[in-house]
């Protein structure tokens, strides 16, 4: 079957892109503002055309290569309803978000995906967001469809939540279907986490496994301007502990045979996950290798749309485009 090709915007450290790559679309163009996640996908797959810019200097009559797509998609930084627009940077999503919209106008793919907050789908706070996306797309004959999709739903080990809209102009909208569940069962914690807690013998990793019977809270990477990384708010941190995991810090290495984490001094029975086990549960594939520092690893992969989404998401706007 022929493969379609896309255009991805803010593309991080490129879970919708390789979604999309396994549902049959090959980016002529990944962009992202940050070096480390354009080292990611350019480590990954070297034959990408990465561009280091920011999504507001994209003139696309400069990169010709981004006109005549099947597909935009941008897995864009969560935007803000109006009871947080007080806070200093909360225009920048905003801004963001109208930017890919605009665009349409110049690029007119056959296809618009944009994965974000549930609250965008259909929160009044976020209706005015909406009413310009509306009025935006409307006069280019693009049909809208809004719907919330649960990573959970398609194997990832994780409550995650995500509001997307996909635009297809017409005649394709019409033959648009949102993508059902392709797992009867959720993959909990202890499921997903069980290979790489015992790889270094610790002999209480099936008990740990057998607690960690729920999936995960979602992974939020949280702010540049903090320090190190953790898995959330205190409530956050709650539920993680009752699965047997300390959600203040990572750990540098697994549990070894006596349970012990070498660079954890906490002094604390719960265990810390590594990096690496962060992106079991985002359910990237063990070869995408995410570079840098831990904490920048850490937060690249909590940002990231889980690519088994990007993948049915894919499939749906393949299907779409090719009826």
């Amino acid at each position: 079957m022929e493969r379609l090709v896309s255009v991805d915007v803010c593309s991080g450290a490129g879970g919708l892109a390789l979604g999309l790559e396994r549902a049959g679309f090959d980016p002529v163009l990944l962009l992202d503002h940050k070096r480390q996640a354009c080292e990611t996908l350019r480590w990954n797959r070297p034959p990408w055309n990465v561009l280091e810019m920011d999504l507001l200097d994209f003139d696309p009559v400069e990169h010709q290569e981004s006109y005549d797509v099947d597909l935009l998609s941008a897995g864009l930084p969560r935007v803000q309803s109006s009871a947080t627009k007080r806070r200093p940077d909360s225009g920048l999503e905003l801004g963001l978000l109208k930017a890919t919209v605009y665009l349409m106008h110049a690029m007119q793919p056959r296809a618009l995906l944009i994965e974000n907050v549930p609250g965008l789908v259909d929160d009044p706070a976020f209706e005015e967001v909406r009413a310009f996306i509306r009025n935006e797309l409307a006069h280019l004959h693009y049909g809208l469809h809004w719907f919330v999709v649960n990573a959970a739903d398609f194997g990832v080990p994780q409550d995650r939540k995500q509001g997307v809209l996909v635009a297809l102009k017409e005649p394709f909208a019409r033959n648009f279907c949102i993508p059902a569940p392709t797992v009867s069962q959720h993959v909990t914690v202890g499921e997903a986490l069980r290979p790489s807690m015992s790889a270094r013998g610790w002999i209480g990793a099936e008990a740990w496994a057998a607690q960690a019977d729920q999936l995960a809270p979602t992974l939020v990477g949280g702010s540049e301007r903090r320090g190190g990384a953790d898995l959330g708010l205190s409530g956050t941190k709650r539920a993680w502990a009752r699965m047997g995991i300390n959600g203040g810090a990572l750990s540098n290495e697994v549990p070894g045979r006596d349970g012990v984490q070498e660079s954890d001094t906490s002094g604390s029975p719960l265990k810390k996950i590594t990096v690496d086990q962060a992106a079991a549960l985002q359910s990237f594939p063990t070869d995408w290798i995410i570079t840098g520092r831990k904490t920048v690893r850490y937060r690249q992969i909590a940002h990231a749309s889980p690519p088994p989404v990007g993948e049915a998401l894919g499939k749906a706007i393949a299907e779409a485009l090719r009826t």
